[in-house]
Order: structure tokens, then C-alpha cells, then sequence
């Protein structure tokens, strides 16, 4: 094991195309090179666990591993994996999978989860969404993260969801201008359901919006979600910390 003030944390972002790692020190800053491999496909646990373990091959030292994924999951285990294959994933249970194949204590969340850990204030109500191959969201209160929410497929029109009406796929059907006007629909739903105080915006699409942001929204860099990592296990130890006050305060009640 390892204390919380002396540990490298390796922190891999799953993804549709590519699988990205790097080793952490506690504050997120990278200890080395940012590496990454194609998703292979078909991205069957198998599959994924085995470019996991030659990417973490290149990273010698480290003393725990976060993980995000691009799906629901709960207490470690996959409920869906819309871009790589529900059918493979349901009731998978990828955080143990990850600590048998590594060999370390492993933290697993929604890869939205993961970036919105990695970018937010940590002030006030914020909400963390990606628009790249689907739509993926966060949502955290004063920098604690919140139950996953999968927006994505909640219905937005009659036949489509956030991930058929804005996704990859979408944008390249519909064409820019188009989706654009579906992302200002989309951005006013979110302000009004959510009363943000910040909304982070991150992905492939967001380079593609073309009109005026609000005030409160901001463009975050994709590459820096990885870095979430390290604030998993941060909020991880801050929660185990309150649960133990709280068990013990209750002990001498």
C-alpha cells in the first residue's frame, strides 16, 4: 500500500479511438511523458485490459491507477459502454480487472468524471461536458463529484438522444452550421436544467463552435482530463476521511 502524501498515480483515459496514460504526482502534474495506443477493435475487456497493459509497461513506477471510461460506472463496474459495446461491458467489473492486471490499487469513473475532477475550480455548482464521438457530462458540487448522470441518452427530440443529436456522426451529416444551431439549443437547456455556476466545455467538438460563449463557459484542453487522476484519489481519501469521523463520532454518542 501507499500513503496519501507518497504515491505516483498512473492515469489512463479510455477512449473510442485512442487509450491514453501517464504517471501523476498528487497535485496532477505530469512525471513523464504522455503516451497512447489505438482502441482496438472490436474493444472487448480482453481486448482494451491488453493495450492497458502494454501501455502501462512504458510507466516502471507508480503506485496506483485511476481510470476513465466512456460509460456508466458503478462502484467499479460497467452498466454501459455506448461507443465500445454494452454487450461486452454490462456488469463488468473493471476496477478489479484493473487492479489484477497492474497489480495496484485502482480507482475507476466515467471519463467525464475523470476531466471534470481535472479542470474544475472547485467553487459553487459546475457542470463538465465533452462533445467529441458521443456527449459525455460532470457534474460537481464545490469540487466533489456527483452521481453520474448519463445525459447523453436522455432523449432531446422524439427519435434522438444528446448523442444522436450532437455527436460526431451528427456533425458530420448535418455540417457545421446546422449543429451549431442544435448546440445553442443544447447549451440553453443545460443553463436552465442546471443553474451552473461554470460549465467546462471539452472534446474534438468543441473547437467547432462557432458563436459567443457565455461568461461562465469555458473551453478547456482535452488533453488535460487525464490529469483527473490524481483528484480521484484525492477525493477518495477526503471522503473515506469524513465516513471514519463520522463513524467514530458516532461510536461515542
Amino acid at each position: 500500500m501507499f500513503t496519501e502524501n507518497a504515491r505516483k498515480i498512473l492515469s489512463i483515459d479510455i477512449g473510442g479511438s485512442h487509450i491514453k496514460a501517464a504517471v501523476l504526482d498528487n497535485s496532477g502534474n505530469f512525471l513523464g511523458d504522455y503516451e497512447r495506443l489505438s482502441t482496438p477493435s472490436p474493444a472487448t475487456p480482453d481486448s482494451v485490459l491488453k493495450v492497458i497493459k502494454e501501455l502501462a509497461k512504458k510507466f516502471p513506477e507508480y503506485d496506483a491507477v485511476a481510470g476513465g471510461f466512456p460509460g456508466f460506472i458503478k462502484d467499479g463496474i460497467v452498466k454501459t459502454a455506448p461507443n465500445l459495446g454494452t454487450e461486452h461491458w454490462a456488469d463488468f467489473n473493471l476496477n478489479k480487472a484493473l487492479e489484477e492486471a497492474l497489480g495496484k490499487p485502482s480507482l475507476v469513473v466515467n471519463d467525464a468524471d475523470l476531466q471534470g475532477l481535472a479542470v474544475v475550480s472547485g467553487n459553487g455548482l459546475e457542470l463538465m461536458i465533452t462533445i467529441g464521438t458521443g456527449f459525455g457530462t460532470a457534474l460537481l458540487n464545490n469540487g466533489i463529484l456527483l452521481p453520474h448522470l448519463e445525459i447523453s441518452h436522455h432523449p432531446i427530440t422524439k427519435n434522438k438522444d444528446y448523442d444522436q443529436y450532437i455527436g460526431e456522426a451528427e456533425f458530420k451529416r448535418i455540417g457545421k452550421k446546422k449543429w451549431n444551431n442544435r448546440m445553442q439549443r443544447v447549451f440553453g437547456i443545460l443553463k436552465t436544467v442546471f443553474n451552473y455556476d461554470r460549465l467546462y466545455i471539452s472534446g474534438g467538438g468543441a473547437k467547432e463552435l462557432d458563436f459567443k460563449l457565455d461568461d461562465n463557459m469555458i473551453i478547456v484542453n482535452n488533453r488535460d482530463g487525464i490529469k483527473g487522476g490524481a483528484h480521484l484519489w484525492e477525493q477518495h481519501y477526503k471522503l473515506n476521511a469524513m465516513k471514519n469521523e463520522v463513524s467514530n463520532t458516532s461510536e461515542k454518542i
